[in-house]
């Protein structure tokens, strides 16, 4: 059973920064992409970045690009989202997700596993 846990959350000032990171067990990365999402208080779950094993491609959302970087350490089975410059409208519960289909993609329905998610808090 695949198990994703999500860390580094927290209450920010605008304009800062904070990395988030996904541990992920129980199975290899190997034909698997990763994903982070977002769902902000009675707003459906957005598409924040993807990143695919195969070839090290990656996609994100015109919200945050310039801003957030995705990265993964197979080593560590860890993904990671460095977000800088951040933002009012960032404040969200962020979740990371696998999705068997290998390729980045932003539909939330096209991943298999997710985390419990870490909240983001971004005042000013």
């Amino acid at each position: 059973q695949v198990q994703l846990v999500e860390s580094g959350g927290g209450l920010v000032q605008a304009g800062g920064s904070l990395r988030l990171s996904c541990v992920v067990s129980g199975r290899t990365f190997s034909r698997y992409a990763m994903g982070w999402f977002r769902q902000a208080p009675g707003k459906e779950r957005e598409f924040v970045a993807a990143i695919s094993w195969c070839g090290g491609s990656t996609r994100y959302s015109d919200s945050v690009k310039g801003r957030f970087t995705i990265s993964r350490d197979n080593a560590k089975n860890t993904v990671s989202l460095q977000m800088n410059n951040l933002k009012p409208e960032d404040t969200a519960v962020y979740y990371c997700a696998v999705s068997e289909l290998g390729v980045v993609i932003s539909n939330p329905r096209s991943y298999d596993k997710w985390g419990q998610g870490t909240q983001v808090t971004v005042s000013s």
